[in-house]
């Protein structure tokens, strides 16, 4: 949840115009991080104790005004009311994804590359980071402005500290960790196409690792799409499956 907000205000600081939002509703909040942003959608919600119509009404109308479609974060763990509420509302799923964790000391890795060089951002560093990590994504020289416009609140998010992996004194990929409340979430990873296959993401998750465990904080998590590559990769680390959340969509 922590992460959602974050980047809603980081996105609103730098885009002002986008009248970015994270209003606080039964337990968690609505996150609105301009037009369909990927982050659009209610989180946390019934962890803290049962949600009413009330505040279905109020998330709903929170997206209309913004001209999106109401949508939420589903977690097995939250109030049985909001499962009902939900079915009762009219809205469907529309995609699942894991919450993989692991306590950092319990993930064995072996020592990176010594060809590979990994360093931490630093902030007149911010395009460089961007743009690396949307090749990555991307697989390509010449990624859409919308890569850029989504990956620039990770890396000015109040909660992110960015990294990059370095080969042949060029950027190889790059990747983040937000840090909560003692939990490192590891996300917005990518190689460059060209640097694929020489170790670059276990350079950077074992770097990571390694600054969160000196920074004394004990847990690791990832989020990643069921069966995917990249949650059978985080599971020969060590991570496991802690829950599946579901992301829900109202039809209007």
């Amino acid at each position: 949840m922590a992460r959602g907000i974050e980047y809603a205000r980081a996105q609103g600081r730098l885009h002002p115009e986008l009248n970015c939002a994270a209003e606080p509703i039964a337990g968690g909040y609505a996150i609105y991080a301009g037009p369909g942003s990927p982050v659009n959608r209610a989180v946390g919600l019934g962890m803290h104790g049962a949600v009413h119509r009330a505040d279905l009404s109020r998330i709903r109308q929170f997206y209309r005004d913004r001209g999106e479609v109401p949508a939420a974060q589903l977690c097995p763990l939250a109030h049985p009311s909001l499962l009902t509420l939900l079915g009762e509302a009219g809205y469907h799923v529309d995609h699942f994804f894991s919450v993989l964790v692991t306590p950092i000391d319990a993930v064995m890795l072996p020592e990176p590359d010594p060809a590979l060089r990994i360093s931490q951002a630093a902030p007149e560093q911010a395009d460089l980071w961007i743009r690396t990590v949307a090749e990555g994504f991307r697989g390509e020289e010449a990624p859409a402005e919308w890569d850029f416009t989504v990956l620039g609140p990770n890396f000015h998010s109040a909660i992110a500290t960015c990294y990059f992996a370095w080969a042949d004194d060029q950027p190889a990929g790059g990747g983040a960790t937000i840090t909560h409340e003692g939990v490192a979430e590891l996300c917005s990873a990518s190689t460059r196409l060209a640097y694929r296959r020489r170790g670059v993401q276990a350079a950077l998750v074992h770097a990571r690792l390694a600054a969160c465990r000196a920074a004394g904080v004990d847990l690791a998590m990832v989020f990643a799409s069921p069966g995917s590559n990249s949650q059978r990769n985080v599971e020969r680390l060590g991570f496991r499956v802690a829950y599946t959340d579901a992301i829900v969509a109202s039809e209007a």
